[in-house]
C-alpha cells in the first residue's frame, strides 16, 4: 500500500540561506535569547557577532564554499557557533560524536576530504584542526559576511551499528525552509525548545537547525540526566522537544518518584523518533502529557518519506508509527512484490516523483528497487500497513533472526521486557544454537535484584515459547546511547565471543551461563 503525498520539499529557491536567516533574526530582536547551555545564555546579537568573526577565522584557515567542516564537539554553545559559522561561509557542517574511538573517527575522515576539524585533531595528521573553545581574533570584523549558500545543509555520519560507517549528505542546500518544517512539526517561532539528544545525531541536529532558523530559544543538555531534563522543562517553560524512546523510558522512574515536583504543562508538542518505542512507555507519557501532545515520527536521515502519528491516533492504532505524510512508502516481499495489508515485508520509500534527491551516500550504496517512476529505497526496516494505511514496524531486517525456522524480531521481546517495572533498558540478539540455529540472548540493565528465572518467566507470560530468552546477561550501564542507538552487531559479536570462551571451560555449555541467579 503506497502512501499519499501531503507535503512538498522543505527547501525552495526563494528562501535565503540559513546563515542569512540567522542574521536577520538577530537584527530583528538582538536581545532575544538564542542558545542556553549549562546556565549560560547567548543572545541573538552575541551569537551573530561571534559567528561572523569565527567564520572569518575559518576562512583564514582555508575554508571555502562547499568544503566540509567536521565539528567533533559535545552539545554546547560552541557547537552551535561552529556550525553557524560554517553555514555563513557556504561550507557544509559535518558533525561527529566527540567520543568516537580513534579508529572509527579516522575511517569517517577517510570517506571525504575536509577543510577543517573543530574540537578534535586528525589522528592521521592530515586535516588542520582548532580547539572547540578557540576564540577568534578580536580584531576580526563582526560585520555580516557576503551571503553564501551551502550546497548541502549537513552531512551526517551513520551506519556504525552495522559496522559500515558512512556519510549521508543532505540533498537540500543551505536554503532551509524552517517555517515549513516548523509548520509540519507543530512548533512556533516563540517556542523554547529543549534538545537532550546528541547534536551529532540527526534528531539533535535537525531540532537545533529548526530552532536557529525560526528564532526559537534553544536549550541544550550536555548529557542526558532525567532529573535535569525535567528541571529544564520546568525552569525554561519548554514548549517543544524531540527525543528518543530510550530517554522517555529513563525519565519515567524519576518522574513517578515525585510526580508533582516538575511542571510539564508548558509542553505543547513532544516528539519521539529514531527507534521503536515500547508501547507501555508511550502509553505512560500519553497519560502524563495528554494524547494531543505526544507525537511520533518515522523516517530516516535520508528523508525520502515520513510518517506521523498523534497520541490520539495511536490509542486507536496501538503500535503504529502513523500514516505517510511526505513522500511515498510501500511494503515489498523478497521477490519485490507489493505485500497486501497485514503482511510483513520490507519497507521501501522514495520522495514524490519529480522531486529533487533528498540525500547522497558517501562510503556506501543504497538498497534500491527500480520501477518506471524511479528507484525505491530501503533502510532495512520490516513492517506492514493495515487497511487504513497505518504503518507498523516489525524490526530491522539485519536484526531479525530465526529460531527453528521461525522469524524472531528482537524489538518484540524488548517491548515485552520493557513492561517490567525493574527493567531500565534491554537488548536482544540472536546467538548460535546447535539444534534451533539461533536463540534469543537478552542483556538487561536493572538496578533491582533480578535473575534469569524472573526475566524468562516475565517474557513467557507475554510471548510464544520460542521467543523466550535462553540466556540472560545483566549489565550495570545503559544499553543504548542518548540518541537511542545500540551497536547491536558489535554486541552480538562480543556475546558470542564470551560464550565461546566459556564453552571451552564449561562442559555444561553456555545455556544460562551468563545468568545472575
Amino acid at each position: 500500500m503506497s502512501g499519499q503525498v501531503v507535503s512538498g520539499p522543505v527547501t525552495t529557491d526563494d528562501i535565503p540561506p540559513i546563515g542569512t536567516q540567522i542574521s536577520r533574526l538577530a537584527a530583528a530582536d538582538p536581545n532575544a535569547p538564542a542558545v542556553t547551555h549549562g546556565g549560560r545564555t547567548v543572545t541573538r546579537a552575541e551569537l551573530e557577532a561571534w559567528t561572523n568573526r569565527l567564520a572569518r577565522a575559518y576562512a583564514d584557515l582555508g575554508v571555502r564554499r562547499g568544503d566540509y567542516v567536521t565539528v567533533a564537539l559535545p552539545n554546547s554553545i560552541e557547537w552551535v557557533a561552529a556550525v553557524v559559522a560554517t553555514w555563513k561561509l557556504g561550507a557544509i557542517p559535518q558533525p561527529l560524536s566527540s567520543r568516537l574511538p580513534d579508529a572509527e573517527y579516522g575511517h569517517l575522515l577517510d570517506l571525504r576530504e575536509r577543510a577543517l576539524l573543530v574540537g578534535r585533531p586528525d589522528p592521521r595528521g592530515i586535516v588542520p584542526s582548532v580547539p572547540g573553545d578557540a576564540e577568534p581574533d578580536p580584531g576580526l570584523s563582526a560585520d555580516p559576511l557576503p551571503e553564501a549558500v551551502s550546497p548541502s545543509l549537513k552531512s551526517m555520519a551513520s551506519g556504525g551499528s552495522t559496522g559500515r560507517p558512512k556519510l549521508i549528505e543532505a540533498g537540500g542546500d543551505g536554503r532551509f525552509n524552517g517555517t515549513a518544517v516548523a509548520a509540519m512539526m507543530g512548533n512556533l517561532p516563540t517556542d523554547t525548545q529543549l534538545v537532550s539528544v546528541p547534536l551529532s545525531h540527526n534528531t539533535g541536529f535537525t531540532s537545533a537547525t529548526m530552532a536557529l532558523a525560526t528564532g526559537q530559544h534553544l536549550v541544550l543538555m550536555s548529557r542526558f540526566d532525567p532529573a535535569e531534563f525535567l528541571r529544564l522543562i520546568d525552569e525554561h517553560r519548554v514548549n517543544y522537544l524531540a527525543t528518543v524512546p530510550t530517554i522517555m523510558q529513563r525519565l519515567l522512574p524519576v518522574y513517578r518518584q515525585t510526580p508533582g515536583r516538575y511542571d510539564l504543562t508548558s509542553v505543547r508538542r513532544w516528539w519521539h523518533l529514531a527507534a521503536p518505542c515500547p508501547p507501555n512507555v508511550k502509553e505512560a507519557w500519553i497519560e502524563i502529557l495528554g494524547p494531543e501532545v505526544v507525537w511520533e515520527l518515522y523516517g530516516g536521515t535520508e528523508l525520502q518519506a515520513l510518517t506521523f502519528i498523534s497520541g490520539t491516533e495511536w490509542l486507536t492504532h496501538r503500535g503504529s508509527v502513523g500514516r505517510v505524510v511526505s513522500g511515498e512508502m510501500k511494503i515489498l516481499d523478497d521477490e519485490g512484490q507489493e505485500c497486501p495489508p497485514g503482511v510483513v515485508g520490507e519497507v521501501y520509500m522514495r520522495p514524490r516523483p519529480g522531486s529533487r534527491p533528498t540525500y547522497r551516500y558517501i562510503g556506501s550504496q543504497p538498497k534500491t528497487r527500480p520501477d518506471s517512476l524511479g528507484a525505491w529505497d530501503s533502510l532495512g526496516d520490516l513492517g506492514w500497513f493495515d487497511d487504513e494505511g497505518y504503518l507498523y514496524l516489525a524490526d530491522r531486517r539485519v536484526d531479525m533472526f530465526t529460531v527453528g525456522g521461525r522469524n524472531v524480531y528482537p524489538a518484540e521481546i524488548e517491548n515485552a521486557l520493557a513492561e517490567h517495572p525493574e527493567v531500565l533498558s534491554c537488548l536482544v540478539v540472536g546467538i548460535p544454537h546447535e539444534d534451533l540455529g539461533q536463540v534469543p540472548h537478552t542483556l538487561v540493565h536493572s538496578e533491582a535484584p533480578l535473575d534469569k528465572a524472573a526475566v524468562t518467566a516475565f517474557v513467557a507470560e507475554r510471548l510464544a515459547e520460542y521467543k523466550v530468552p535462553r540466556s540472560v546477561e545483566f549489565v550495570d550501564t545503559p544499553l543504548r546511547d542518548d540518541a537511542g542507538k545500540a551497536r547491536r552487531t558489535a554486541v552480538r559479536e562480543e556475546v558470542i565471543s564470551r560464550l565461546d570462551s566459556m564453552a571451552r571451560y564449561r562442559a555444561t555449555g553456555s545455556d544460562g551461563a551468563l545468568s545472575r541467579d
